[in-house]
């Protein structure tokens, strides 16, 4: 069965980066599109970017378009998320998530998910 644990969160000043990593195990990643989520404290949880199983096709959210980049390393079973010029309404635990369903950023057709990971933006 597929598992996944996402690493990398923590706390940054406005304007900084992260990079998350999506590390999975149990089956192989190429299998499966992935998709990187966030949910903020009282708020829907919402499809960030999502990348297709070889990587040649990506999805960004509006709201982190040119901010942020999604890739994927299928050799080593790693997905990851960069996140550049964030903001504090980037603030949220970011989740991965796994889809035989093609490469989209609709949280209900993903099957496996990892456990999250915290970014919180602030001075």
């Amino acid at each position: 069965q597929l598992k996944l644990v996402e690493s990398g969160g923590g706390l940054v000043q406005p304007g900084g980066s992260l990079t998350l990593s999506c590390v999975a195990s149990g089956i192989s990643l190429s299998y499966y599109a992935i998709g990187w989520f966030r949910q903020a404290p009282g708020k829907e949880r919402e499809g960030v970017a999502s990348i297709s199983t070889i990587g040649d096709h990506r999805n960004y959210a509006d709201s982190v378009k040119g901010r942020f980049t999604i890739w994927r390393d299928n050799a080593g079973n790693t997905a990851y998320l960069r996140m550049n010029s964030l903001n504090v309404e980037d603030t949220a635990v970011y989740y991965c998530a796994a889809t035989s369903l093609g490469d989209t950023l609709h949280p209900a057709l993903y099957l496996r998910w990892g456990q999250g990971t915290q970014v919180t933006v602030s001075s």
